[in-house]
């Protein structure tokens, strides 16, 4: 009895042992750790150097960052063409669910944007808001982002789970400025529905009378708002 008493203690040890080591994340290689330290300094050099090594391109960070989403939200242009040339995923979302794509449309990285678009990217992934990567390139007033992604199959009419679509986020989360109306204008000539109201129904055109911003209004209303 004794003995099959320190067996099941064994077991039972043996077990939480196991458990603990699954629920523990598995550290990053120090060649992966090399790598996306390199990214975070813009060493293109040495980012360069260890991908030819094998470095796994793919691999994430403990946010679940991909090396890729470093370079983006770094604004590291060639640390991101470097990774993207190796086969870096350009749809690989972290724990708060940006992905590059959606990254680069929120910080308004032009050029690395142009690279991610030539990966053929999947424009059906949202943010942690439900939104595409157009509507904060419109709250944040990137005009050549925005051109660049109304030539895409992005959806410029999508709502996210405020209730907005890229044209309410232009106007609503503005100073209703030159760029913003640039914005509004962009969005009204490539063909986006004017007329669809945020959860309470309140639409783009009564946002803007209500903000005040004139030549926001003016568009609209020449583009048939209500």
């Amino acid at each position: 009895m004794k003995i099959k008493g320190m067996l099941k203690v064994l077991c039972v040890g043996i077990t939480a042992v196991v458990l603990g080591l699954a629920g523990r994340a598995i550290p990053m290689e120090e060649k992966d750790k090399r790598l996306f330290d390199a990214v975070e300094r813009n060493d293109s050099a040495t980012v360069q150097q260890l991908l030819k090594k094998g470095t796994n391109v793919r691999s994430r960070d403990a946010q679940g960052r991909t090396a890729l989403l470093v370079a983006v939200a770094g604004h590291h242009l060639e640390s991101a063409r470097l990774l993207i040339n190796a086969g870096a995923d350009v749809n690989a979302q972290d724990h708060r669910l940006d992905s590059p794509l959606l990254l680069a449309g929120a910080e308004g990285t032009l050029e690395i944007l142009k690279l991610i678009l030539q990966a053929n990217p999947n424009f059906s992934l949202y943010n942690r808001f439900g939104g595409t990567a157009l509507i904060p390139a419109c709250e944040r007033g990137h005009v050549e982002v925005v051109k660049i992604l109304l030539k895409t199959k992005v959806d410029m009419d999508h709502v996210n789970h405020l209730g907005w679509t890229a044209l309410l986020e232009a106007i609503v989360l503005s100073d209703g400025g030159p760029r913003h109306q640039e914005i509004v204008k962009l969005l009204v000539d490539a063909g986006a529905d004017v007329n669809i109201g945020d959860h309470d129904g309140i639409t783009p055109l009564q946002h803007a009378r209500q903000k005040g911003v004139t030549a926001i209004v003016k568009i609209l209303e020449l583009a048939g708002a209500k």
